[in-house]
Parts: C-alpha cells; structure tokens; sequence
C-alpha cells in the first residue's frame, strides 16, 4: 500500500489521506482512469449479422430474394431523367490508352485552358460531337479520369502522344476522327488496367528536334543558310557535348522558377544524340533525339540552345558543368518550332501487364504506318517549309543569340510565357526513385 502511494502523482498524492482510509479496491478504482487514459480505443469489430446489405447487381436474381421492406438500391445514371440520358450515358464505360498526333504550330499546347486553342480542346469537341463522352465529362474531364502523357509547349508537335480516359466499350477511331481536324490523328486505342494513368506510369519520354545545321556554323561566320554544310568534325564535337548531359543531374538552370535546392531539379537523361545530317530543298537538316525521364518546362530547348553557344564558339565547355552546378547561368534557348514529342515509353507496365492474357502491350506496332505517313505529311513539311521560307533559326542567331549574356538572371523573350509547359510534369517521386 505504500509503495502504491509513493507512486501516485503528486495532485492525487492530497487525497492519500482518504485513500489510505479506504481499501485497495477503491484505490484502484481512483487511479484506474488515470492508467487508462492514453489507451488507444478500439473500433467495434464489425459483425455482418447485424446488417443487411443488398447486392443487387452480384445475384443472378437481380435482388428479386432479398427482404422487400428494404430500399432499393439505385445507381446514379438511373437518376438522371430519361430525357437527358445520351448514348454516352447508357453504355458501360471501360480504360482506354489513344496513340495520337497532332501538328502544333497553330495551338497554344497541349494542355486544355479556357478560351484558347488548344489540342485537347479539340479533342475534348470531336469525343462530345461523336458521342462518345457526355457533356458532364466534356465540362469536367476528371469525371472521364483524363490524363495526358506529356504537356507539350505552344508550337509543339507530336508524332506519339497518349492519353488515358474512360470510355464506352462501342468507341470507334473512325468516327471521332471525321470530327477532328487533319492536323489531329487518333491511330490506336487499346484496353487497359483499371489504374493505369498515361502520365505517372510513363517510364520516359522521346523528344526530337528538327533543326538547319547553319545553327552550329561559326559566330562570324558569312555563310547563308543555303550553303552551310556541317562537316564531320564539328558533327563528333556536337555528340561529345551532348553525352555531357546522360545521367542524374541538377536543371535548375535548364527551366523557369527553379531553385538549386529543390529535388524536382534532378532529371535524368537516357540518351542525346545529333542523328546523320540530310538535305531538303538545298538546305542541311539534322535531328537531335533525346530520351528522358521526365522534362521541365524549356529544358530541352536551353540544353539544346547550350550546345549551339558552345559549337558556335559564344561561350567555352566548361560552362555545361557550371550550369549543371549549384551556381546559377542565364542558358539561352533555341526556337519552339523543330520540337516533337516522338514517343512515349511503358517499360515496365507492358512487362508486368503486356503479357497477363487480358490485356495489350503499349508499343503500337499496328499504327506506326500510320504515324510514320502523319510525320512525313504534316510535321516534318511544316517545320523545314517554315525553316526555309522565315529563317526563324538564322533569325534567333542574329537577333537574340549574338546578344546574348550568361550572367543575366532571366532570358528576356516576350514570346514565350512562363505557362506554357514545354513538356510533361515536375515527376519528383520517380526522379527520387531513380537516385535510389
């Protein structure tokens, strides 16, 4: 009993003369409340016996033998009266993945905004008109659960785009196709999982830029753009300052509002190369190809704006690890113009999925006739007819490029707002992820 006491907390220790009157019982019983007092409350087990549920839908009787007092079980498309029920609306909705492209040069992006032209408007218009989604899903597409792969900037084009939304089981390319400009292509479909998201399971994307070589000619250089041929040195030093970029790497300077500090910095590039340079009406071509994780907002266009300042002779080599560094470097960017979006990658969905028996792997061999038809009508004649026809690169060179200071703490362009998103998403989890 009196070790019991010395125990007590000090404001029950002025009650111990009364405790010590009663017995231990009724001590306990004081200070029982207090033992008690942080002991987590269990929630009641549950106990089916006492509840009645109807499942009405699971039962080959359709609820026929359930108890008649109880209420009827009701779904949400039942009460919406009949007048208003669209075809959309009848029929059973499944996960679809679209393969798509579209020629951007006469949209403000991808993304959908109000009162601008935008693809997925568009898209959004061709679905209504085809009856393939209802107006509710047309005003809010989270009820459709849309997702885009990859948020393409204002000018952008894409020759492998894809979405994932929700769809009825009688949806048909064709037909929303006739209500979609020619610059928009739907080419494949195919059912996924009930989860998938086009975006956050996206292993990487592929972008290319189309581009003159007159680009990588010498500053001083005199040479018009016509005449320009890039020989095979300069072509091997292009490639050895691109490889500068494979890895993890910080691109807080690469893009817009980013600070050194934050992880969402980290990017990390599979492959960069500059592919064989080719000609077209008398003028040089080359394609840069770059496969990544996930991209910021213009970071492809200052990596590639980089290379041309170094190959140019405007800036030295050591300036790549400076910029790829904590300090901060004012990097220039080349035009919107020759971007694409070539491909998107599901690696580890299609090995885990691809073969299950239900469903199909996402690497759309059945439509690259297709795409390939698309990229040699509409994106590859619009960008080198407007390269030839406005020199917007020789342009750029002159006019913003040769004026250009790297110790700037913003590039000045009027043309480009910090809204539009060259590319897909800030994906920290998987860039944290991969540095695992």
């Amino acid at each position: 009993m009196r070790y019991f006491l010395k125990i007590l907390p000090p404001y029950l220790k002025k009650l111990s003369t009364g405790i010590v009157k009663t017995d231990t019982h009724a001590c306990l019983q004081v200070y029982e409340p207090i033992m008690n007092k942080n002991k987590e409350v269990r929630k009641p087990r549950y106990d089916g016996r006492t509840k009645k549920r109807q499942w009405e839908e699971r039962r080959s009787d359709k609820g026929e033998g359930l108890d008649p007092t109880l209420p009827k079980l009701q779904k949400v498309i039942d009460k919406i009266p009949a007048s208003e029920k669209t075809l959309a609306d009848k029929i059973k909705r499944r996960k679809y993945a679209i393969l798509l492209g579209y020629l951007g040069t006469d949209y403000y992006g991808m993304q959908r905004n109000p009162h601008t032209k935008t693809i997925e408007e568009d898209l959004f218009k061709a679905l209504l008109k085809a009856n393939f989604i209802s107006q509710d899903c047309y005003n809010q597409v989270q009820n459709m659960q849309f997702q885009r792969a990859a948020r393409t900037d204002k000018g952008v084009s894409a020759a492998r785009q894809v979405v994932s939304l929700k769809l009825g089981e009688n949806f048909d390319i064709g037909k929303v196709n006739v209500e979609l400009p020619e610059t928009i292509r739907l080419f494949s479909h195919k059912r996924v999982t009930k989860g998938f998201n086009s975006k956050s399971q996206c292993d990487a994307r592929t972008y290319i830029y189309l581009m003159p070589t007159i680009a990588f000619a010498k500053k001083d250089s005199e040479t018009l753009q016509r005449n320009f041929r890039l020989d095979g040195e300069t072509f091997k030093k292009i490639n050895d300052l691109l490889r500068m970029y494979l890895g993890t790497k910080n691109y807080h300077n690469f893009t817009a509002k980013k600070k050194p500090q934050d992880p969402s910095s980290k990017r990390v590039i599979k492959s960069f190369e500059c592919e064989a340079p080719f000609i077209k009406d008398d003028v040089e071509f080359c394609i840069l190809k770059v496969c990544g994780q996930s991209f910021m907002m213009h970071q492809i266009r200052k990596m590639i704006g980089l290379i041309v300042s170094i190959v140019r002779g405007q800036t030295s080599e050591n300036i790549v690890n400076l910029a790829l560094s904590m300090e901060k470097v004012n990097i220039p960017r080349v035009p919107g113009l020759g971007l694409i979006l070539d491909q998107v990658h599901y690696n580890y969905y299609n090995s885990r999925y691809g073969s299950d028996g239900m469903h199909e792997k996402l690497t759309w061999e059945d439509a690259e006739p297709e795409v390939k038809e698309f990229k040699e009508k509409y994106i590859f004649p619009t960008i080198i007819t407007t390269e030839i026809e406005h020199e917007s690169m020789v342009d750029w060179l002159t006019s913003k490029l040769r004026k250009h200071s790297f110790t700037e703490t913003e590039e000045k362009d009027g043309n480009d707002s910090d809204e539009d998103a060259e590319d897909d998403n800030d994906n920290e989890e998987k860039v944290q992820k991969n540095n695992v």
